[in-house]
């Protein structure tokens, strides 16, 4: 049954008190699947790398899931714009919790990346709608704000218990026990969904919806194309398989640029590309995405295989980070409509993440655990300062009828942010670690041993270590100083793509000064919705 929903409801809302907690409980079981799928899968990370054996595909297991990210939330974004959220929110998490089984299932790196790229197809169905949802139930942004809350905390316990479980669940379990816990949480989010959160449509849209299919293919070509040559250029140079990609992708971006402007519903849609208002917010997605991710991906590998920590005692160190994420918007909440220039809290966010970038790339393995922990508050507070921001001023300056689709752009393009930050990290991680174990073993007249030890995952695997170490002193050489110039080599590498994440974060300070002041007003009428 068809029924139309008021916006009077509570001043801002379109539903009574009851209802719209239980939709937003709903909404909050699903931002918690991907949240806690993000946090314990970085800290199991190493582990899995060091079990399956392929270190070269360590940066593939987060931009595989990006990059399919990147190419649904919009797609999606678009449809729930037309046809309404609840349908895709329900498919999205079915997708996500049958991929998590995958995931957990994989007995090759190549078969782990494969099923993250599935899980990144509903992890981007879930962003592009489940997070246009609260727009939805909340016109007014005031309103919007104080129930956002819920949503923080719905964070606040996946990212509080997300670092320690990846690493309690590894150290007891095993690394796959890391995936299978999406399986009873998506259970979850299933079932309040369906059974709780309303099917808001537009009524103003009839008629068929034709889907930018060919947009779609054209960023997934455009953006592997560049991600694959920049990760095999440190091996194989420029020859003609990462020149090939290069131009292809290249290729693919100039087309696509010439086809949204002809298509009558583009994928990306560039007016907003050149809206003042928006399109600062945009590039500022980028920059955090490009800092954030690096950050997630590459500071439990500093702890684990640079510093030597267990991966209970790196995830207790990355909680504070995650946490303070959560912390720092609900913070940001209650700063943002109280002051006079809502837009200084983004010039906060952006120093303060760069600082944290910086202090975490001078990080020593003698440094104080309350001096880690308080680098990592700092990073996380920075973050909590920018995302619901940019998400908020968005959504305050677009017209009702892109709502959905700029919500999914700024997730979409923070995700191509951190496909490209993991990607030139994890490159030129992977390229100094290689250099400066290489230049080690030569000094000691070792390379008999490079192959074993241009993987990281052997600071990581203990057993790979003492089987390694037998082998050295047998051939006469003091294995133990080797092990710890591969140790120091790591950490020099991931320090300079520490430096590389906040200089992102300067460019996002700098950046933001662009973005026009905006002032969070009371929305005035909506238009009418449905709801079945």
């Amino acid at each position: 049954m068809t029924s139309k929903a008021q916006s009077g409801h509570g001043g801002g809302q379109v539903l009574p008190f009851r209802e719209s907690l239980l939709a937003m409980l709903g909404v909050a079981f699903v931002s918690m699947l991907v949240a806690l799928d993000q946090t314990v899968v970085g800290t199991a990370l190493p582990t899995v790398v060091a079990e399956l054996q392929g270190f070269e595909y360590y940066a593939w297991v987060a931009t595989s899931y990006l990059l399919l990210s990147v190419i649904t939330v919009p797609i999606f974004g678009r449809l729930g714009d037309y046809y309404g959220r609840k349908p895709f929110v329900l498919a999205s998490i079915v997708v996500f919790s049958v991929a998590s089984a995958l995931c957990g299932m994989a007995t090759s790196m190549p078969f782990l990346v494969a099923a993250r790229g599935l899980q990144g197809i509903g992890g981007g169905m879930l962003v592009g709608t489940a997070f246009a949802c609260i727009p939805d139930l909340f016109p007014d942004s005031h309103v919007r704000l104080r129930w956002q809350v819920l949503m923080s905390a719905a964070f606040g316990v996946a990212n509080a218990v997300g670092p320690s479980l990846g690493g309690i669940l590894t150290e007891l379990y095993g690394w796959r026990a890391v995936f299978y816990v999406n399986l009873p949480v998506g259970a979850l989010s299933l079932w309040f969904v369906w059974r709780y959160l309303p099917h808001l449509r537009q009524q103003a849209h009839s008629g068929p919806i034709r889907v930018d299919w060919l947009g779609a293919l054209l960023i997934g070509v455009g953006l592997g194309g560049m991600q694959m040559s920049v990760e095999l250029l440190p091996q194989r140079g420029v020859d003609w398989l990462t020149a090939g990609l290069l131009v292809a992708a290249v290729a693919a971006l100039i087309g696509l640029w010439q086809w949204e402007r002809r298509c009558a519903n583009p994928i990306l849609p560039l007016d907003m590309f050149r809206h003042p208002g928006v399109a600062p917010l945009f590039q500022l997605a980028v920059l955090v995405g490009f800092a954030m991710f690096a950050l997630l991906i590459y500071a439990p590998l500093l702890l684990q295989g640079g510093f030597g920590y267990s991966p209970r005692d790196a995830g207790l160190l990355v909680t504070p980070l995650v946490v303070c994420i959560t912390v720092g918007s609900i913070v940001n909440g209650r700063i943002i409509t109280r002051i006079r220039h809502p837009n200084a809290m983004l010039f906060a966010g952006f120093a303060m993440l760069a600082a944290g970038c910086l202090a975490l790339s001078q990080a020593t393995r003698s440094m104080s655990h309350p001096l880690l922990l308080t680098i990592m508050l700092l990073a996380g507070f920075g973050l909590g300062f920018i995302m619901p921001n940019l998400t908020v001023f968005a959504q305050q300056t677009v017209g009702r009828e892109h709502l959905g689709i700029a919500t999914a752009m700024l997730q979409s393009l923070r995700m191509v942010g951190g496909m490209i930050g993991t990607a030139m990290v994890g490159t030129m991680v992977t390229r100094s670690y290689s250099a400066g174990v290489e230049h080690s073993l030569t000094t000691a007249n070792a390379l008999d041993w490079l192959s074993r030890m241009s993987d990281p995952q052997v600071l990581i695997d203990k057993a790979a270590q003492a089987g390694l170490l037998t082998e050295l002193q047998q051939a006469g050489h003091n294995g133990a100083l080797l092990l710890e110039q591969a140790r120091v080599s790591l950490v020099t590498a991931i320090h300079l793509g520490l430096v590389i994440a906040a200089v992102a974060a300067l460019v996002g300070l700098w950046r933001a000064r662009r973005v026009p002041p905006v002032r969070l007003m009371r929305a005035g009428q909506q238009p009418a919705m449905a709801a079945e």
